[in-house]
């Protein structure tokens, strides 16, 4: 028996939600081999070899795949993944879109958003937006399943390397997808899903100009800034800041909710947090029912307040 993990980079080097899933894929107690796909790849492989558990790492290197789109890798990965047991990859945009693909070609069901391993066959995933958690065993030859990365720490790099190999690249037989563009949004602030501060807002805010009392502080904290899909909807930040069910999600050190009422859409996606901060001027917001501190009271009041207080603190340290 032995695991092969589908590795998600961002052409410079694994990215942390990969790391978690190399830490569910330990518990597994079986070999661990990782797939590196791109152009020009080699140095993430390398990196790939140096993290605990792994014992192999694969690298397909061609210039078809400098953007990784799932048309393009599914060929590879199906010869591949025969010769495995268990296919990995982190619950993101990337392993939602590819792992269904390969799972219906190799006739197996996919198992989404694992947050538990109990053995080979049995696993636990949410439910309802996390208001509940099932448990499923599945007895199929290949299991294939997404990780959900906030539910496992990152994988820790350690002396010894594993051996790095060649893998044939595979073009697929139908018709190529055609790469139009990517657009990213470029921030000095933390990436959303991985900063260990995270401040985020809501419809609370009222307006676009007023989401700049919100990032004040999130750079007062070194925080990245996140928000419900309500302000998300009404225009005051862009979709990538989203946060829950249907955005990201995080589970920082410090999770910061302004003006959130906490519909179960939001919390699915936060409250896994380690500490939890909510200000709201309803005291029966359900935020404050999964919130370790709560203040009840005017943002607008509240927030530069604390952003001033944070800021002296800072100065004076």
């Amino acid at each position: 028996m032995s695991l092969l993990l589908i590795a998600e980079h961002d052409k410079k080097k694994l990215l942390p939600a990969t790391l978690a899933t190399l830490t569910a894929a330990t518990t597994f107690g079986v070999p661990i081999h990782i797939i590196v796909m791109g152009m020009s790849c080699h140095g993430i492989a390398e990196e790939a070899s140096s993290y605990k558990g792994v014992e192999k790492v694969w690298v397909v290197d061609n210039p078809l795949l400098d953007h990784l789109v799932a048309e393009d890798m599914t060929e590879t990965l199906l010869t591949l993944s025969r010769n495995y047991e268990f296919i990995l990859a982190p619950a993101t945009t990337f392993g939602k879109n590819i792992l269904p693909r390969l799972a219906a070609l190799l006739d197996v069901a996919q198992i989404s958003d694992v947050i538990s391993i109990e053995d080979t066959n049995t696993f636990v995933r949410p439910i309802y937006a996390g208001n509940g958690l099932a448990r499923i065993r599945t007895e199929d030859s290949i299991k294939v399943m997404t990780i959900r990365p906030t539910a496992f720490e990152k994988a820790e790099i350690i002396a010894a390397r594993a051996s790095i190999e060649s893998y044939p690249f595979r073009e697929t037989l139908s018709l190529r997808p055609l790469f139009v563009k990517r657009e990213e949004s470029i921030s000095k602030r933390p990436e959303l899903t991985a900063a260990s501060i995270v401040v985020s807002g809501g419809r609370g805010f009222q307006n676009k100009e007023n989401f700049a009392l919100l990032e004040s502080l999130a750079d007062q904290l070194g925080a990245a800034v996140g928000a419900s899909r309500a302000a998300v909807d009404a225009g005051f930040v862009p979709n990538d800041y989203q946060v829950g069910q249907t955005g990201k999600v995080v589970a920082p050190n410090l999770y910061i909710a302004i003006g959130i009422s906490g519909a179960i859409q939001h919390l699915a996606g936060m409250k896994d947090s380690k500490v939890i901060v909510a200000i709201n001027k309803d005291a029966d917001a359900p935020i404050f029912k999964v919130a370790d501190y709560g203040l009840v009271g005017d943002l607008f009041t509240i927030l530069p307040e604390l952003t001033t207080k944070i800021a002296l603190l800072r100065r004076s340290s």
